[in-house]
Parts: C-alpha cells; structure tokens; sequence
C-alpha cells in the first residue's frame, strides 16, 4: 500500500487515529490493521506514548518519530501520536441488538454515537448511505477509540439492510404512533432503533416501518440532537441489562 502521510482524504485506502488514548485503542482492538504509528519528539516522556512503544515493539509495528508529519495530519490539534491503519470492512451480528443511522451527516455526531451506545452495550452499527465517513479522524477522535471495538457496515438503502438482518425495527420519529416510555420488548428477539439525519430526521417512506416511536419531551424546543436522542433511546432500551 502506498501510504501517503498527509491530512486524510476520502478516497485514502488508509486514515488516523490522532490522539494518544485513541492511538492506545487501535493497537490494543485492531493491531492487525496497522501499518505505522507516528510520535512526536515532545510527546517522548508521555506515559501515554511509552505505551504506545510498548505495543509497537510487542507487535513488531514501525514507528516514526516525525514531527511534520504528526502536525501535518493532526493539524491544530497538537497531537502526541498519530496512528495510521488501514481501512476494513466488518459485517453486523444478526443475533444482537443494532443502531441504524439513516445519512447522518456530522462527524462529531457520528463519534459521539459510537462511544454512546458502546457505553450501553450495543455493539452493531448500521450506516444508510449516504452518510458520514466512519473512518475520518475526525470520528475516530470523537469516539475516543470506541470505534475499534464496535462492528459497523454500510449499506446502501433501508431495504437492503432489514432483508438481511430480521429484527424488529423502531423508527424514531416526531409523528410517531408510541411514547418512548410505553415500548416494552421482547426479549427473546434482538431489535434495530433506526434514526435519520441530523437535519431531517425520518422521512415518511419511514411511518409504515416496524413501531415508531416519540421521545418525549416539552414544546420549548422543536426537536433533540441526534447524538441526544440515540444516547436516551440506548439507555432506555438497555437499562435492564444494568
């Protein structure tokens, strides 16, 4: 592979993890899919980075220590380490339970919503394209590493994600026929809570799919943030298992 250590690009057959701890979780999750790390000299007496070296040498993984090219990837973001690893490809579970994501659009989110719902135990990531690239740094970063230890898959539409994976589907919507208070589950079957985009939300080839649900809440807003709405549907749906 042709590793070109410059700010990542979308086409790039490799990306980043830009940051020590979620440098750490790279090589302690997905170390088969690494091909370098990159240190910076001033980040040499971390503790942190001497972790980091300690895996690199356990794994026989090549590091760098290149100032450019950390500050070059990272940015303004001062970084100690930078790891670069390649992208892969993963397939869901189809015994546990999912989060389906239909074309978010905003990195920040989308990081945020990995890190979350591994916190409550779902482990599946579903992506409608189009959506946002789970492997830019900028979600990486924003699941701290929580990434490497989720499964994701991307499709193309809905259709072609339920004609796979046979559970049963909550859409989250503003109409929606239920209160997210009045769902109670079956426990033998796993299930999918599917949210739209940040902007739009669910559209209405949506309304006849699976039971759609309201979170409910007052009439001083018009609706929550996306990363929001998925962390109190995670917590409400998992908080049995707690």
């Amino acid at each position: 592979m042709d590793i070109q250590l410059k700010p990542y690009k979308k086409d790039f057959q490799h990306t980043y993890s830009i940051g020590v701890f979620p440098t750490l979780e790279l090589l302690k999750y997905k170390k088969d899919e690494v091909l370098m790390v990159l240190i910076s000299s001033t980040g040499m007496e971390n503790e942190g980075v001497r972790k980091i070296t300690d895996l690199c040498d356990k794994y026989n993984i090549e590091v760098q220590i290149n100032d450019k090219a950390v500050n070059r990837i990272s940015k303004k973001e001062n970084s100690y380490a930078v790891g670069v690893f390649k992208k892969y490809e993963q397939h869901l579970d189809k015994r546990e339970n999912h989060v389906v994501l239909v074309n978010p659009s905003d990195m920040g989110n989308l990081g945020t919503i990995i890190r979350t719902i591994l916190g409550f135990g779902i482990k599946n990531l579903a992506i409608i394209r189009p959506g946002a690239d789970i492997f830019d740094p900028k979600v990486v970063r924003a699941s701290m590493g929580a990434m490497f230890k989720l499964s994701f898959q991307y499709f193309d539409d809905f259709y072609s994600y339920s004609k796979i994976y046979e559970h049963d589907i909550y859409t989250f919507m503003l109409d929606a026929k239920k209160s997210l208070h009045d769902i109670k589950l079956d426990s033998n079957r796993p299930y999918s809570l599917v949210f739209g985009n940040e902007g739009s939300g669910l559209g209405d080839e949506f309304k006849d799919i699976g039971t759609s649900i309201i979170i409910p809440h007052n009439n001083e807003i018009d609706s929550l943030n996306l990363s929001i709405a998925v962390g109190i549907a995670a917590y409400e749906f998992t908080k049995n298992n707690f």
